[in-house]
């Protein structure tokens, strides 16, 4: 047991050792962040001291940009599951290889997720009321309850499977099924869950109609099934470029067909809704019309959705074109579908929930500076997680850092002695 102990706490110090090994790029990306990480920092101490009247919200429209980041986030979490099931279901050699680094960018995005709803907080030093067992959670009536529920578990969930798997690769020695596979199909029903659970946070609200429609949960899941894989299509071009490991054009392309699926279904339900809204012409959809055309003279969110549209319709036509199957063209489709949903989900879904109130008055939302320095600055700090995360675990995946050469000089950079294979850690 202690000698156990021992190799793990040695497996954790060089892990932590390698994170900050790496060429001038490496040094300048991570500063870079770490700047940015500082500057929110600051911009949530002025709101910490001040209040939540630094930011643009007010009474009316009581949720902004930090629940519109968390929303999108939510979905980019749940979204690893779009590797997790062809690797652990149907079996895809192509992914088998990768399934980890999209773990690993579920375990930054609920960071991130965690870091939003805190900012969002007026009295974060309250926080302790979600702590399950402690604080007056409401569990099982409050939808927020659930909420805290699915996204620690998730948390906890990858945390689990990406470290074992790591771990039994810097061993050199074969995981054992019982001790993760059960994670794994548990995580495949629990990704699902968290961004349901965020829909049904929205759907639950009586008093907002525009959010009052059953099509809210598949809309989620389709739009985080689309810039999800997005985002690791990026990720994955990103690592072959500045690493050695071996990525495949073909593993690429399997993520491509399902954002290419993905795109097409949220198009469809986007489609619908605004039918509903526009078709039927009840008061109900005064607050789709506000989005889309503008309302007495207000059109602040007009750019904005058009825009995502554009984004998003331009990304559908690319991904169904065989000219996707470039990786260059893949690429401006995956930045526009991340965009676009981005917008969709954010500007386009949370915001006009409150406009107009219930009483009918039109009370815009814009952003403060201060508001954009945190959102900026968690940004930064989760694509700090994960930058991490990655220059932790791509040299264990390729064999240069294991217990084998324990006490050697650790790698400089990302020379390896001889191009490597990224074996599969599985």
């Amino acid at each position: 047991m202690i000698i156990a102990a021992r190799n793990y706490l040695v497996f954790l110090q060089r892990c932590a050792r390698i994170a900050f090994v790496g060429d001038w790029r490496y040094y300048a990306w991570m500063g870079a962040l770490t700047v940015i990480s500082l500057l929110g920092l600051n911009a949530y101490a002025k709101q910490l001291v001040h209040g939540l009247i630094v930011t643009g919200m007010s009474d009316e429209v009581s949720w902004g940009v930090y629940i519109a980041n968390f929303t999108f986030l939510v979905g980019v979490a749940a979204a690893a599951v779009m590797m997790v099931i062809p690797v652990y279901i149907y079996d895809n050699e192509e992914l088998h290889d990768l399934v980890i680094f999209g773990e690993l960018l579920a375990v930054a995005a609920i960071i991130m997720c965690l870091a939003f709803v805190t900012v969002d907080l007026g009295r974060p030093d309250r926080f302790w009321h979600l702590i399950p067992g402690v604080g007056q959670l409401n569990f099982p009536r409050s939808m927020l309850s659930w909420d805290v529920i699915v996204l620690n578990g998730y948390l906890l969930l990858n945390v689990h499977i990406c470290g074992y798997l790591l771990y039994c690769r810097y061993q050199n020695r074969k995981p054992g099924k019982w001790f993760y596979i059960p994670f794994v199909f548990t995580a495949i029903i629990w990704a699902v869950s968290i961004h349901t659970v965020t829909a049904f946070l929205y759907v639950g609200l009586g008093g907002r109609p525009f959010w009052n429609a059953s099509i809210v949960g598949p809309r989620f899941l389709a739009s985080a099934f689309t810039a999800g894989p997005a985002i690791i299509i990026l990720a994955l071009q990103i690592i072959r470029h500045f690493t050695h490991y071996r990525i495949t054009d073909k593993a690429l392309l399997t993520l491509r067909s399902i954002v290419q699926v993905s795109m097409i279904i949220n198009v469809f339900l986007l489609v619908c809704e605004v039918f509903k809204e526009f078709y039927s012409g009840t008061t109900h959809g005064v607050s789709a019309r506000y989005l889309f055309v503008g309302l007495h003279g207000y059109h602040a969110l007009v750019p904005w959705i058009w825009t995502a549209i554009t984004f998003n319709l331009i990304a559908m036509v690319i991904l169904v074109m065989p000219v996707s199957r470039s990786l260059r063209w893949l690429d401006v489709a995956c930045v526009l579908s991340i965009v676009g949903i981005w917008i969709e989900k954010g500007m386009g879904l949370v915001i006009p929930g409150f406009i107009p109130t219930p009483l009918g008055a039109i009370v815009e939302y814009v952003p403060s500076l201060n508001e954009t320095l945190v959102c900026l600055g968690i940004w930064a700090f989760g694509l700090l997680c994960y930058t991490l995360f990655l220059r932790m675990s791509v040299p264990i995946l390729q064999g240069r850092i294991a217990q084998s050469n324990e006490g050697q000089p650790e790698i400089q950079g990302d020379e390896p002695e001889a191009p490597v294979s990224g074996a599969s850690p599985h």
